[in-house]
């Protein structure tokens, strides 16, 4: 079983090994790198390449270990007993099933995606290591132990806003997605834009790659915002010409919004394209 990438995935030579080498291993893959890089993509692509189901938990900041696992309605059961329903004398009929045990549960190998574990508390990866390493939990209500069927194969990815703790990442094979460079963002563009002409896509890499090397920019344009914004470049017909900045009017690229994403972004390029018109007289 390899990771060969997909025609609607461009992967590195470098993130195809470490998805295999997470499958060798049978260890988490954690993947970080910045917002809008393809990593969550990544566990969607591994599941339809290699044949398998996919699913999947996306952490939020109130998001608990124990929400993977299961999680008892105490409450559901007490309403219940009030009204003399007969399912109150099975416990069971109580537990919801988290992602991990469904997972665990299922009759085939699936591949389990924990996205932007980074947003939750930081005790959320280390009161999983159990989880992750003996691929079990026990059940309190119903004392029972929980085991996986068959190991999923576990992706985990990370925007890198807060660290991760040692243990943690001790159990765990590491890969960062480096920010694409101009030849694999074309091959990215392609697959999504094939038809996409090659004076366009010039003038639009051009212009995307200038906005991410402005110094003190707060929030650099990601791949999919690249996406995004030649989407609508195609859409409104956008001359290349008018998009590589001749003059000051035209500095600032067409239909920006989908690049920049927040004023002080906006202020500052609109500042340095006034510099340069007062530069050139």
């Amino acid at each position: 079983m390899r990771f060969e990438g997909s025609d609607s995935y461009v992967a590195t030579d470098d993130l195809m090994l470490a998805v295999n080498a997470s499958i060798i291993l049978e260890r988490p893959l954690l993947i970080k790198g910045e917002p809008g890089t393809g990593k969550t993509v990544l566990a969607y692509e591994v599941a339809e390449a290699l044949g398998l189901d996919l699913i999947t938990w996306h952490v939020k900041s109130t998001t608990k270990a124990q929400h993977g696992l299961y999680e008892y309605d105490a409450v559901s059961r007490l309403r219940d007993s009030q009204f003399g329903d007969d399912k109150v004398k099975d416990i069971s009929n109580y537990i919801n099933r988290g992602k991990l045990w469904e997972a665990f549960d299922a009759d085939k190998r699936v591949v389990l995606l924990i996205d932007e574990i980074d947003k939750a508390d930081i005790e959320f990866p280390n009161d999983l290591l159990q989880e992750l390493d003996r691929m079990e939990f026990y059940v309190y209500e119903t004392n029972q132990t929980v085991k996986a069927k068959l190991r999923p194969i576990v992706i985990i990815t990370s925007n890198n806003e807060k660290e991760l703790p040692d243990a943690f990442l001790r159990r765990c094979f590491f890969h960062y997605i480096q920010f694409p460079d101009k030849e694999t963002m074309a091959d990215i563009v392609n697959v999504h834009f094939p038809d996409i002409k090659k004076d366009l896509l010039t003038a639009a890499m051009e212009s995307f790659f200038g906005l991410r090397e402005i110094p003190g920019v707060k929030k650099k344009p990601s791949t999919s915002e690249l996406l995004d914004w030649l989407k609508l470049l195609l859409a409104e017909d956008i001359p290349p010409e008018s998009i590589k900045g001749k003059d000051a009017s035209s500095a600032i690229p067409p239909l920006y919004g989908a690049l920049l994403k927040n004023e002080q972004d906006v202020h500052m390029v609109e500042r340095l394209v006034f510099m340069s018109r007062r530069e050139r007289g």
